[in-house]
């Protein structure tokens, strides 16, 4: 049974939660603001830019008197410096709010502990850490950008049954292999909203000649990133539409970068992954879906660079192929529908 404390820490997570795909770089924050064990306020960041959630909260208190003897809860360490908005924990003390519960410190180098610090210091009652194992799993690709420096990194891949995520291709005139249903290809879409940027490899935008947009979902679009070493992929394809940002990592040097399509150059000789996720830090992308192919997943597989994988398997069979990649994790979500298998899995 949850204590008074984490019932309201949930209900910050479940506001927080409905800024999913808007925030970024931001993290995902609620904040609900109780007098005399009833809430009398709540509010969530909504979007990049505007107000933070403990603004919302405290704006919608209508008797603003009774601030003066609340608690405001909120899953993250409220900021303390001047960015696209003020402090939020200047605003907290402005309207005198006496006691600040907080889920998780922030990691970012720019507030990290100030803003506890400032709360503490005027007097504020200040506790932290109230259901903090899931306060950060929520803003995991927040957590992940600040603490290892690059994008959190979600793998993506449909599977037969007998392990294959393909057949055996080389003209693009040929289509794709239809493995995924009607609901995964949907859910696709759905995750692909949630993150700030989708990569695929080479062969997949040859091949595939996929778009990588939310179109059966609504939500924004991320930004594309596709490697073309040499620039031999056509400038037809749908990538190159010019409907979406496109990234287009190659050792190709001054290619000439257009609207929504630029060219990044590095040396794919020597550690190019690494490079790649320390350029797109510095642009502060903060999460990656890769869709593939097979080549891609597995070197992100092979230098351990990923922090969740959704794979779908289903109860077709290919017999032969491009196998699928093979990951050693921990299964965190497994469901069964119609004889498909969806599960999420982490690294050990």
């Amino acid at each position: 049974m949850l204590s008074f404390s984490e019932k309201y820490m949930h209900r910050c997570l479940e506001l927080a939660s409905l800024g999913i795909g808007n925030t970024a770089p931001n993290p995902m924050v609620g904040s609900v603001i109780v007098y005399d064990d009833k809430i009398i306020g709540e509010g969530f960041h909504q979007q990049y830019g505007k107000p933070h959630a403990e603004v919302n909260a405290i704006n919608s208190v209508k008797d603003k008197e009774l601030l003066k003897r609340s608690t405001i809860y909120v899953n993250l360490e409220p900021c303390s410096h001047f960015g696209k908005t003020p402090p939020c924990a200047d605003f907290i003390i402005e309207n005198k709010i006496p006691n600040v519960v907080i889920g998780t410190p922030d990691v970012n180098e720019v507030v990290c502990q100030n803003g506890i610090k400032k709360l503490f210091d005027v007097g504020c009652n200040v506790k932290v850490g109230v259901l903090e194992k899931e306060c950060r799993e929520l803003n995991k690709r927040f957590f992940t950008f600040h603490e290892k420096k690059r994008p959190f990194i979600l793998l993506k891949w449909a599977q037969t049954s007998d392990g294959f995520i393909d057949r055996i291709r080389t003209s693009s005139d040929k289509s794709p292999a239809n493995i995924s249903d009607k609901f995964h290809r949907i859910l696709t879409h759905k995750w692909r909203s949630e993150e700030q940027a989708i990569m695929v490899g080479t062969q997949t935008a040859l091949l595939d000649n996929p778009k990588l947009n939310t179109r059966q979902w609504t939500g924004n679009n991320p930004t594309r990133i596709v490697i073309d070493r040499t620039l031999r992929l056509p400038k037809n394809l749908n990538l190159f539409d010019g409907s979406i940002p496109t990234l287009i990592f190659t050792e190709i040097k001054n290619a000439e970068s257009t609207t929504n399509k630029e060219f990044i150059n590095i040396d794919f000789d020597e550690n190019w992954l690494e490079q790649m996720l320390t350029i797109l830090h510095k642009r502060k992308i903060q999460s990656i879906m890769v869709e593939g192919g097979s080549m891609l997943l597995n070197t992100f597989i092979q230098k351990n660079l990923w922090d969740e994988a959704g794979v779908f398997t289903s109860k077709i069979k290919f017999h032969n192929g491009i196998k699928a990649p093979t990951l050693i994790g921990n299964y965190i979500k497994r469901e069964i529908i119609d004889g498909n298998i969806h599960e999420v899995i982490v690294p050990c």
